[in-house]
C-alpha cells in the first residue's frame, strides 16, 4: 500500500508516518516546514525517521530517503501548491492519502487568518482535485475537537450540531468536513475526518500547554493558567492518537451502511477521560519534582472551557481504545523532555 502523509514533519504526521513505514507500507511524507512554531523542533522529528538534508535544510521539491525505513521518502511541498501537488500525485499514483497538513493554532487565527484561508482551505481543496483526479481510494484528513464551538453538553458526539464555531481555525475545520463529504457524494470518494482532541506526549507543539508548563517550570518563570483554571481538556496521548489514526486508515467507508449511501465518514478521536487544566499542571508539577508559580489569567479569545469526545463511535466500528493513562504519559513526556531527544532543551 502506498500512501502519502501530509504534515509528515508535524507531531501527528512524523509518528504516524514512522509507523506506517515500520508496519512494511511505502511511505511518502510531505510537509513546508514553516516557521509557524521552532523548526528545529520540526527536523528533529524527521531525523528520527533516518532523513537527513544538505545543508541541514530540506531542499522544496526534493526527495530524500530515510535511512531508517527505506520504503519511507519525504519532500518539501506546500499543500496550496497546486501544481506540485499535482505533479506529485501523477508521478506516485498513492492509494491513499492521510492529510494532517494544515496551519493550526487557535489563538493565531485571530492575529494571522490569512495563513488559514491558504492552508487549510486552499490547501485542501488541491489535496481534494489530486485525489479526485489521480485515483486515490481513499482519503483520511485531520478535523479538530474545536468544531463544536460554543457546545455546551458533553461528552460531544459526532451527531451533535457544529455551526457555532469560536474562532477562524474552528471554522476551517467545519469546512473541511463540508468539502470532503461534497467530493465524496460527488465523484464517489471514500473520506474520513478525524476530531482530534488535545493531543500530548514526547516531540508535541511547543505552543501547547505541556510545552509552555515545561519550559516555565524549567526555567523557573510563572506558567500562563487561563480562565482562572477552571477548564477542562480531553487530554489523549500521542501513541493512542497514532494508532487510532492508523485504524481508520485501515478500514475504509462503505456507502452502503452510510446515511443517503455517501462514504464520508466523521470520527471524534480522543481519551474519553477530561481532565481538569489543574490536575494536569499538578502531574507535570509531580513530574519535574518542581511546584509551578502560576499565573492566573482570565479565559483568552478563542477558547472554549472544555473538550470531551464521545469515542463510542470508533471504539465500536473501528475497534479504537486508548491505552495510555494520563500519569503514565506525563512521566514520559517529562522524561523526554528533559532528555538530550529534546532539540529545543
Amino acid at each position: 500500500m502506498k500512501i502519502l502523509v501530509t504534515g509528515a514533519a508535524g507531531f501527528i504526521g512524523s509518528q504516524l508516518m514512522e509507523q506506517l513505514a515500520r508496519r512494511g507500507d511505502e511511505v511518502v511524507g510531505l510537509d513546508n516546514i514553516n516557521d509557524y512554531y521552532d523548526v528545529r523542533l520540526k527536523y528533529g522529528r524527521l531525523r528520527r525517521a533516518g532523513f537527513e538534508f544538505d545543508g541541514n535544510e530540506a531542499e522544496f521539491g526534493k526527495e530524500v530517503t530515510s535511512t531508517v525505513f527505506p520504503n519511507c521518502r519525504f519532500v518539501r511541498l506546500s499543500i496550496d501548491d497546486k501544481k506540485s501537488i499535482d505533479r506529485l500525485f501523477a508521478a506516485e499514483r498513492f492509494d491513499k492519502v492521510v492529510n494532517l497538513a494544515a496551519q493550526a493554532g487557535v489563538r493565531y487565527s485571530i492575529t494571522n487568518p490569512y495563513a488559514y484561508l491558504e492552508s487549510n482551505l486552499i490547501g485542501f481543496l488541491n489535496i481534494l482535485e489530486a485525489c479526485r483526479n489521480f485515483d486515490v481510494k481513499y482519503l483520511v484528513y485531520a478535523s479538530s475537537s474545536s468544531v463544536y464551538g460554543l457546545n455546551t453538553e458533553t461528552p460531544y458526539k459526532e451527531s451533535d450540531k457544529v455551526d457555532t464555531p469560536v474562532s477562524l481555525y474552528a471554522a476551517t475545520k467545519k469546512s473541511n468536513e463540508l468539502m470532503a463529504h461534497a467530493y465524496s457524494k460527488l465523484y464517489g470518494m471514500k473520506v474520513t475526518g478525524l476530531r482530534y482532541f488535545t493531543v500530548y506526549g514526547p516531540w508535541g507543539r511547543p505552543d501547547m500547554s505541556p510545552m509552555l508548563f515545561a519550559k516555565a517550570i524549567t526555567a523557573g518563570e510563572p506558567i500562563k493558567v487561563f480562565n482562572n483554571g477552571d477548564m477542562i481538556r480531553d487530554f489523549t496521548y500521542i501513541d493512542d492518537i497514532v494508532e487510532g489514526t492508523m485504524q481508520v486508515v485501515d478500514n475504509e467507508p462503505v456507502a452502503e451502511n452510510l446515511p443517503n449511501g455517501v462514504a464520508a465518514r466523521v470520527y471524534n478521536i480522543g481519551c474519553s477521560n477530561p481532565v481538569k487544566l489543574m490536575d494536569f499542571i499538578s502531574e507535570i508539577e509531580n513530574a519535574m519534582g518542581v511546584t509551578a508559580n502560576k499565573n492566573y489569567l482570565p479565559m483568552q479569545p478563542g477558547d472554549v472551557y472544555q473538550t470531551n469526545a464521545d469515542t463510542t463511535a470508533l471504539e465500536t466500528e473501528i475497534g479504537y481504545k486508548p491505552k495510555v493513562h494520563l500519569h503514565e504519559g506525563i512521566s514520559k513526556f517529562v522524561e523526554w523532555y528533559k532528555s538530550d531527544s529534546n532539540p529545543l532543551k
